[in-house]
């Protein structure tokens, strides 16, 4: 099963925040990330490093372990639809990226970002806990 997996998500199990255990369920699935998610990790990781709550190897073990992943990343977008969605949403670019991919790509979507998950449910894509198979 495939699922369109946002940076909040990740960053939270890497630095072990709330939703940790959430992400953890992301480890058997097939992640589709769009093409700024790999600068969004980066981005995290360092400010984490900055706010000393994390460290430069801490960093560097968890973009190995990411790198282990099978990941797809989708570097097309629809551009006019993207902009709609952050317009209608009140979401960033960035947001909206994962959310048209989602929309696009007729995936669920992982996400700790309460507003980004406000704006899925409004255009009928499912979450990751309403989407996970269950366990065998």
């Amino acid at each position: 099963m495939a699922i369109v997996v946002d940076a909040s998500i990740v960053l939270a199990a890497l630095l072990g925040e709330d939703g940790a255990a959430t992400a953890s369920a992301l480890a058997e699935l097939e992640w589709i990330v769009p093409a700024l998610w790999w600068l969004e990790i980066r981005n995290g990781l360092i400010v984490n490093e900055r706010r000393r709550r994390t460290s430069e190897q801490l960093s560097a073990s968890s973009l190995h372990e990411l790198s282990q992943i099978a990941t797809t990343v989708d570097s097309e977008p629809d551009g006019d639809h993207l902009m709609a969605l952050a317009r209608k949403h009140c979401l960033t670019v960035y947001d909206a990226a994962y959310l048209e991919l989602a929309l696009r790509q007729v995936l669920p979507l992982a996400t700790l970002d309460t507003q980004l998950i406000d704006a899925a449910r409004a255009e009928g894509v499912p979450l990751l806990g309403d989407s996970l198979p269950e366990p065998s």
